[in-house]
């Protein structure tokens, strides 16, 4: 079967044709400083994804398979992240790939993701890599997910309307399945930044810790305007009741 005819399985991923995932890999990404005694054991983020009704769980390779027998009692689908990179190495930006699909499929992945910096001077790498990973997944029916985050020298003096934009339209050119991008918070540039990704599914991320209020304001906004869900993880987890909080993301994404 031809790729273009390949169906591309997205049934795990969503309920009611939207999607609420709680991401995991800032460990890498940030260093010990997010994590508490609690949140730090992955134990405890997939027990709150199972009981929060999360439709998918996004873990780098070596959580996913050092914890693997939980991931798969919780039913939760497993999102395995292929590159990552950490905060310790300043200057341009570049993430490369760390697990293979074929690594993330024996993992009992029911889709994979990877991080591209437009603007950073190594963004052709990260193309590179990212589009043998979508014909690697996509053989085997798999989703991808690309994380694009316009950073590094190219994306001085830009706006960021352009820049959100931007990020979607190269998930879109790519191949992505789904495009995870950081929202600014203004309704309008993410409305343009949805209609710019075309048939590509756009989710945002929560970002650093905020106010619960004005977390929910924008997941409604951007529901409103046409995104599919969030990946969202500390703004959960380091939440004292994160139950409680799914709860109302629930609510305003199924609404």
């Amino acid at each position: 079967m031809s790729l273009l005819k390949r169906k591309i399985n997205f049934l795990e991923l969503v309920r009611k044709k939207k999607a609420m995932f709680l991401a995991y890999d800032q460990g890498m990404e940030h260093g010990p400083t997010d994590f508490n005694d609690k949140n730090v054991d992955p134990e405890y983020i997939i027990k709150i994804a199972k009981e929060g009704g999360f439709t998918g769980l996004i873990f780098q390779k070596g959580v996913a398979e050092k914890y693997i027998d939980s991931i798969r009692k919780s039913k939760v689908p497993l999102i395995v992240k292929l590159n990552g990179k950490t905060s310790l190495v300043k200057g341009e930006p570049i993430s490369r790939q760390l697990c293979s699909v074929d690594e993330a499929v024996e993992l009992g992945a029911t889709a994979v993701g990877y991080t591209i910096y437009i603007g950073s001077q190594h963004e052709e790498e990260m193309f590179t890599e990212f589009v043998k990973i979508q014909m690697q997944a996509h053989k085997k029916g798999l989703p991808v997910i690309a994380w694009i985050y316009p950073r590094g020298e190219g994306v001085k003096g830009k706006k960021k309307r352009d820049l959100l934009a931007y990020a979607t339209r190269v998930g879109l050119e790519i191949g992505a399945d789904i495009v995870k991008i950081h929202s600014h918070g203004n309704k309008d540039d993410l409305a343009w930044a949805v209609k710019s990704a075309g048939k590509a599914k756009v989710v945002i991320a929560g970002g650093s810790k905020k106010n619960e209020k004005e977390l929910l304001k924008e997941i409604k906004e951007g529901i409103d305007v046409g995104i599919t869900g969030i990946a969202i993880g500390r703004n959960v987890w380091q939440a004292k009741k994160p139950l409680v909080l799914a709860k109302k993301l629930k609510k305003v994404i199924w609404a």
